[in-house]
């Protein structure tokens, strides 16, 4: 064998050595099913980081709970059963605490403000940071349910007083808010809300406009009132310590960077998402009802309380709440700026 050819040789050894250590695959475990905007979003961020990284960083997507429900995400990211996965804060009230600003009654409804507002504070606060290590966890991106309203069958709420009486399936501060103005709340599913309306066994259903074309809620709705009052938006992505501290400098920084995107293409579809479904709603019929200011500040000023537990429960756990909402209020009215002045990212020359 000449020595020219076993350097060949050697040298595509070496090479496909160099191939094999070039690929980090990383396993993402997801609840949720691989459609709609949430699943878009995620399998653009997993393109975004190949691309960044020329291929060696790539996500191996567990859709529909493969590796883990949603109440058991934030252990098993810790526990190394996936690298990476979507964490929904309601879950984990305690371990995602800091989080769960996205999820307050502050008067936000716009989808790409409250992205980039929590995306920020996330990625930005030392505090933070610190407490997700503390379990185990980094902080990738973030999505939103985004703006909550309200959808009734053989009644409409055109203002708070007519919240009384009625049998709401609610959820969260928000399901709280309209318990103090009268409601009797019914524990129930997004999912059986059709159901449930259908029936008569709820009059009205809290919800996000996307997810009632999605379940065709339209169908059995007569009224949607655009409260304009507040997000869900505390869910998003979340890895493994060990798995992130292993990669390059490079890697990271590609995560930071594709992470950060998640807020503007999320916002995109779900602002699309949202549009079509109220033409979706109206076509079917279904009264499309916004909400007088001074009935939305009524909602604003009683859901407060839920704010201020807030804050309590996140200085129980160390951190400073007040410094944290004052914040992120501050990172919402940045955004609200940028957009009013220069529109939406997708929507910019």
């Amino acid at each position: 064998m000449t020595k020219r050819l076993l350097a060949a040789i050697a040298g595509a050894a070496i090479g496909i050595g160099a191939m094999a250590q070039a690929e980090t695959r990383l396993f993402f475990g997801e609840a949720g099913p691989n459609r709609g905007a949430r699943a878009e979003t995620l399998n653009w961020f997993v393109d975004d980081v190949a691309r960044r990284t020329e291929g060696q960083l790539v996500f191996d997507i567990q859709w529909g709970g493969a590796l883990f429900k949603a109440g058991a995400a934030a252990q098993s990211i810790a526990d190394s059963v996936a690298d990476a996965g979507t964490i929904i804060a309601v879950y984990f009230p305690q371990e995602m605490v800091a989080y769960g600003v996205a999820d307050l009654p502050i008067k936000n409804s716009d989808a790409w403000v409250g992205l980039r507002a929590t995306d920020e504070l996330m990625r930005g606060s030392d505090a933070i940071k610190q407490n997700l290590a503390d379990q185990n966890l980094v902080y990738i991106g973030t999505f939103t349910t985004s703006a909550v309203h309200i959808g009734c069958k053989g009644t409409a709420i055109r203002s708070v007083d007519e919240i009384e009486g009625k049998k709401v399936r609610g959820v969260g501060a928000y399901g709280k808010t309209f318990a103090d103005f009268g409601a009797n709340l019914v524990s129930m599913s997004i999912y059986d809300a059709y159901q449930g309306l259908d029936s008569g066994l709820i009059d009205c259903s809290q919800g996000y406009s996307y997810a009632v074309a999605a379940l065709k809620q339209q169908e059995v709705m007569d009224s949607y009132t655009l409260l304009d009052w507040g997000q869900v938006g505390a869910l998003g992505v979340f890895m493994n310590k060990q798995s992130y501290d292993a990669l390059d400098d490079a890697q990271k920084e590609a995560l930071a960077a594709s992470g950060a995107g998640m807020a503007d293409k999320m916002a995109e579809l779900i602002t699309a998402d949202n549009e079509a479904a109220i033409e979706t709603m109206k076509e079917a019929g279904v009264e499309i009802i916004e909400l007088p200011e001074a009935e939305r500040d009524r909602l604003v000023e009683r859901s407060s309380s839920y704010i201020d537990e807030w804050v309590a429960q996140a200085d129980a756990a160390g951190l400073d709440g007040a410094g944290l909402l004052e914040e992120y209020r501050g990172l919402l009215e940045k955004y609200g700026q940028e957009r009013d002045a220069e529109g939406y990212p997708w929507t910019r020359n």
